[in-house]
């Protein structure tokens, strides 16, 4: 029995990833990637493309999306919407992003519903991993501008820093700052922003 269970287990992965693969061959709208059957990956669509995210965040990534979570929510929960990752935010009907952290204002908090965040959060956040620093960087930074995200931080573990991008008054991002050790985070987008950077990697593993 454990035998033709385990056989039907393999059989049924099998056929999730044939119907991932098939996905990926073709134009990739929200409502495809909706219905696609749970393989145990989880997929991102960046310009109709549906691209696989990196393994399992590891401890000390999942430990820096809490912890920053939690400085955020300590200030600014009464005036915004604090998430953690995996939520999807769609910013198009073929751009579905899993940012790490997102904050969205109480006053635009009709923008989450039941599918997600539909429309631009006014904070993401990305914690960088070996395999996503190039899709952070180049393509989630792209897709972040192009749909008016305001503001969006990239948090590096190896380096303990935090990149601070404001959207300019020509819709670009502009590099605000480079927060390092026990520099204050704040934000003349987000006022109630205000935490040391260094209380963000006080349990990433060394």
């Amino acid at each position: 029995m454990a035998s033709n269970f385990h056989k039907k287990g393999m059989i049924r992965v099998e056929k999730d990833k044939k119907a991932a693969d098939k996905v990926k061959e073709q134009r990739v709208t929200y409502e495809i990637y909706a219905e696609m059957p749970d393989d145990g990956n989880r997929y991102e669509v960046i310009d109709g493309v549906l691209e696989l995210m990196s393994p399992s965040p590891t401890a000390s990534h999942q430990s820096i999306a809490v912890d920053l979570c939690f400085e955020l929510k300590q200030s600014c929960r009464s005036d915004y919407l604090i998430y953690v990752a995996p939520l999807d935010v769609i910013l198009s009907d073929t751009n579905v992003v899993q940012p790490d952290a997102i904050m969205i204002h109480r006053s635009r908090k009709h923008i989450v519903t039941s599918r997600g965040i539909e429309g631009p959060p006014d904070l993401v956040v990305e914690v960088l991993s070996p395999s996503s620093q190039k899709r952070d960087r180049l393509k989630k930074r792209a897709v972040y501008e192009k749909y008016g995200v305001p503001e969006y931080w990239i948090v590096d573990p190896e380096t303990q820093t935090l990149e601070q991008f404001h959207l300019d008054e020509h819709g670009k991002y502009m590099l605000m700052r480079l927060y390092e050790n026990d520099e204050q985070v704040s934000s003349s987008k987000l006022p109630c922003v205000s935490f040391a950077v260094s209380q963000l990697f006080g349990d990433v593993l060394q």
